[in-house]
């Protein structure tokens, strides 16, 4: 038996210095009863606690809305899993700036076909950042970050006698890393 039809809107941005306020505009003029959003990076699912509960709440009959594919998935991976668990769960999605919908067999072909450009375009990204990086570096103007740690103190600290637990406390870092540049002492 199918439920009430409920319409759930996602909305997400990769940074907390952007806005969600356009997506949520649109998310409520398509219908949304409920709006999650959250400012997290879509590359992966990982701390997307706004997404899993929708997921894990949707039931037969519901629609999730997006504005565009990019803002739910940056894998085609990740978007086939969200896909199959709404589908398993009797549930559709629908875009509203984007022709697709997993109610019919056209949509769901230009669904894959976003997911794809979408996890192409984060792949590009990545790669101009890396390129970016190795020229800084080479030109010298980018020399990674900052240590934060002393190791000249840990090492003192323990010829003092003091354990890794102590060193670790006093300097306000992991105990793994004092051990880690003990380590390195020893090699």
């Amino acid at each position: 038996m199918v439920n009430d039809m409920a319409i759930y809107g996602y909305s997400r941005v990769s940074d907390r210095t952007q806005n969600l306020s356009i997506q949520e505009e649109a998310l409520r003029a398509a219908g949304c009863e409920v709006i999650r959003s959250e400012k997290v990076s879509g590359t992966s699912m990982n701390n997307r606690d706004e997404l899993r509960n929708l997921l894990d709440f949707i039931r037969e009959g519901d629609e999730l809305v997006i504005t565009r594919i990019d803002r739910l998935a940056r894998s085609i991976l990740d978007l086939h899993m969200i896909v199959e668990e709404l589908e398993a769960k009797g549930a559709t999605l629908r875009a509203t700036e984007q022709p697709i919908s997993t109610g019919d067999a056209a949509s769901k072909a230009f669904l894959s076909m976003l997911g794809v450009f979408a996890e192409f375009e984060t792949n590009l990204r990545r790669e101009r950042q890396m390129e970016g990086i190795l020229k800084a570096k080479a030109s010298g103007k980018y020399k990674g970050r900052k240590q934060s740690i002393d190791r000249d103190r840990v090492k003192q600290l323990k010829a003092q006698g003091m354990g890794a637990s102590k060193i670790a406390a006093e300097l306000g870092i992991a105990r793994a890393s004092v051990y880690r540049v003990l380590e390195e002492e020893v090699a």
